[in-house]
């Protein structure tokens, strides 16, 4: 199935944290956050102004980004779990 997002919207997979500590305690799944980390799968075409000017997007597929705790609307797609968000939600690119 191929998901393509609205205007400025974004499909993101979460990228998960690793499960232990740097003094290599492993954390359980009870006691584990939601990743804020994610990796960009599809784009949306842009966002649209009241005077109809299409503004593009700055975020792209394959991009690795940083979003808020609460940010999106999860939904499950073939079994994965994804997010879908705006682009306002995205706090910043991750550039290695």
């Amino acid at each position: 199935m191929k998901i393509r997002p609205l205007h400025d919207r974004i499909l993101v997979q979460r990228i998960e944290e690793e499960e232990r500590t740097k003094g290599g305690i492993i954390i359980p799944d009870t006691a584990k956050e939601k990743p804020i980390m994610g990796k960009v799968i599809a784009v949306g075409d842009g966002r649209v102004t009241d005077s109809g000017q299409k503004i593009p997007m700055v975020v792209k597929e394959g991009d690795r980004i940083l979003f808020g705790k609460y940010a999106g609307t999860e939904v499950k797609i073939e079994g994965e779990e994804y997010l879908i968000m705006r682009e306002d939600d995205v706090l910043a690119i991750i550039e290695d």
